[in-house]
């Protein structure tokens, strides 16, 4: 079954331990719900540079990465269905971008 990579932008920092520990759970709903599916659960991610021939910028470019996971599905379709439930997306505070993993 092809993997795919779900990569995280946006996102917000909560605002109280909360508010914090509301997310958490939201986060840990969604990964019960695709179960098996999820290969790598992966983690949020800290600053990033961006690296290209012209040299090293350190803004992580227009649409910053925020963290990844890596989900096995059976098409790409069946992956963007499963990446809707993110709660980033269903809270309207970010994005998941699905690319297949492909195999070399």
């Amino acid at each position: 079954m092809p993997e795919f990579i779900f990569a995280y932008h946006g996102g917000k920092t909560p605002e109280s331990p909360e508010e914090g520990a509301k997310v958490m759970a939201a986060w840990q709903a969604w990964f019960a719900d695709m179960g098996e599916a999820v290969v790598v659960p992966g983690a949020p991610v800290g600053p990033s540079k961006t690296v290209s021939s012209g040299g090293v910028a350190d803004d992580g470019g227009a649409n910053p990465l925020s963290g990844y996971t890596v989900v096995k599905a059976n098409d790409h379709d069946a992956a963007t269905q499963m990446a809707k439930g993110c709660p980033m997306v269903i809270s309207g505070h970010g994005s998941v971008e699905v690319a297949e993993v492909m195999e070399m």
